[in-house]
């Protein structure tokens, strides 16, 4: 008998160390689990501290969070009962959440680098044939007549007739033109066989020329970069930036015309923004280009986004530091990223099929862009065009501060990515989001635009030929240039 019980003690003792060590091993795993947690944790708060991005009192928040969150996983791999399993499960949640929300961030982060921090402009030289033409590439063009225009862009022209001579082995035969128009009319009528001009001034010769981008070809392009200074002021201090709307579909490194000609100024103290409105038609010098002879402001945008911003500044006495370029098809996809936006209208008008109504509209892409674009159904013309182009982005600040969409994040940088080019840097764009989430709230956004009278004159641009320009009103000119430095010098303003 006692040997009976002595082997039933120790078949009972091994079956307590069996349950004891199973129950070791998987309080290991919940541990190492736990631990693994922890690391990734480490992980995406650093991330998020390394970005820039988010103020100290969320990263410190959310640091304590999540080391609770740990002791807590950690702590239950010590209970006796499966309370441990518990443990287990929230570990690995949060991981995988960690792991997603880190991947998600990188992502956004990456995004955001690629949108900002542009440092040059390109000019697209181009050399173009009729269609018919034989020539298949710039080599056979070797005897070819290649013509030039001398009123504008000659910096260029001669760089391209330097890049030239080193392809086809000679200096090219070359006829000059006194503006771009007669150098285009010179190709279609066959008295030069090419001609060699910036790709920006095809909006200038499409105007008079009629069909001319049907009738040639372009044979041979070559970009030009020319960097740009670099902006060195801060973002937490009050700032303008110049937001250029071009004229074209497509890719916005495209030098073009600028329709849309608007600075935002921004103080960041006061959370006032101002946006002033210049029309595109307004007769006025283009520094460093034009001399002593006047053309229209959306000229300016052919010689860069540089030259557009030396206008804008000069105009109005006032520093610009940044900018944001912005096309027809930009517009579009911001704002159907977005959901639509509303959009409050003066008139009740029609443009290009859509119907608006006085008060706020909700507009999908295409409707804000003929929104935007309309201007023969008012009597002061462009000038409600610049109020309306106003409206577009107010209405699209504030849909981008509505805390709704932070879910569409992500989607909104990657589309601001391929549709915006601004030499805001990374490292500003990191500022002004953090300033917006630690500060929170609204901001008052005010506009103004600049008026003045119609005429007809000469452009730097255009040569001899007569077109359509608006003389500034220098009373308009002034009240703007006191608005905006008096806001960038902290003063409160009503509309």
């Amino acid at each position: 008998m006692p040997q009976r019980r002595e082997q039933r003690e120790r078949r009972r003792h091994r079956g307590s160390h069996q349950y004891y060590d199973e129950k070791r091993g998987k309080h290991t795993l919940g541990k190492v689990l736990a631990v693994i947690q922890l690391l990734i944790s480490v992980i995406f708060v650093g991330i998020l501290f390394n970005s820039g991005m988010i103020p100290m009192k969320y990263l410190a928040t959310g640091a304590a969070v999540l080391f609770v969150l740990f002791a807590l996983t950690f702590g239950l791999q010590f209970a006796r009962s499966k309370v441990n399993l518990i443990g287990v499960i929230l570990s690995i949640l949060i991981s995988a959440a960690l792991a997603f929300g880190t991947y998600y961030f990188m992502n956004m982060h990456k995004a955001i680098s690629n949108l900002g921090g542009a440092e040059y402009k390109t000019d697209n030289m181009i050399v173009v044939v009729k269609k018919e033409d034989s020539a298949q590439s710039i080599l056979d063009t070797e005897n070819y007549i290649f013509g030039v225009q001398t009123a504008a862009d000659r910096t260029n022209n001669e760089k391209m007739l330097t890049k030239l001579t080193t392809l086809i082995g000679q200096e090219p035969n070359v006829k000059e033109f006194t503006t771009i128009q007669e150098e285009a009319q010179a190709l279609l009528d066959g008295r030069i066989e090419a001609a060699i001009y910036n790709e920006a001034f095809n909006s200038l010769i499409a105007d008079d020329i009629e069909g001319y981008e049907d009738q040639i070809r372009i044979l041979y392009q070559y970009g030009i970069d020319t960097k740009l200074e670099k902006v060195d002021q801060s973002v937490t201090e009050p700032f303008n930036v110049y937001i250029s709307g071009i004229d074209v579909y497509g890719p916005i490194s495209t030098n073009s015309r600028s329709d849309v000609n608007i600075i935002a100024t921004v103080n960041p103290k006061t959370r006032q923004v101002l946006l002033t409105t210049t029309p595109r038609d307004y007769y006025v010098l283009l520094p460093g280009v034009s001399g002593n002879q006047r053309d229209k402001l959306t000229h300016a945008g052919i010689y860069g986004v540089d030259v557009s911003m030396a206008t804008l500044e000069q105009l109005y006495n006032t520093d610009i530091n940044y900018y944001a370029r912005v096309n027809f098809t930009s517009l579009i996809e911001i704002v159907d990223t977005l959901g639509g936006i509303d959009v409050n209208s003066e008139y009740a008008f029609e443009a290009q099929g859509y119907s608006f109504q006085k008060g706020v509209n909700h507009l999908n892409g295409k409707q804000a862009l003929a929104f935007s674009r309309e201007r023969h159904s008012f009597a002061s013309g462009d000038n409600q065009r610049g109020k309306n182009q106003e409206a577009v982005i107010t209405a699209i600040i504030n849909k981008m501060l509505d805390p709704s969409m932070l879910t569409k994040a992500m989607d909104i940088v990657k589309e601001l990515d391929d549709c915006v080019e601004t030499n805001v840097s990374m490292d500003q764009l990191s500022k002004l989001i953090q300033m917006q989430l630690n500060s929170g709230g609204s901001w008052s956004i005010l506009t103004d635009n600049a008026i003045g009278t119609g005429d007809s004159n000469t452009c730097y641009s255009s040569g001899s030929q007569m077109l359509y320009v608006m003389n500034p009103n220098e009373v308009s000119v002034s009240s703007i240039s006191s608005k905006i430095n008096r806001i960038l010098g902290g003063e409160k303003i009503t509309q």
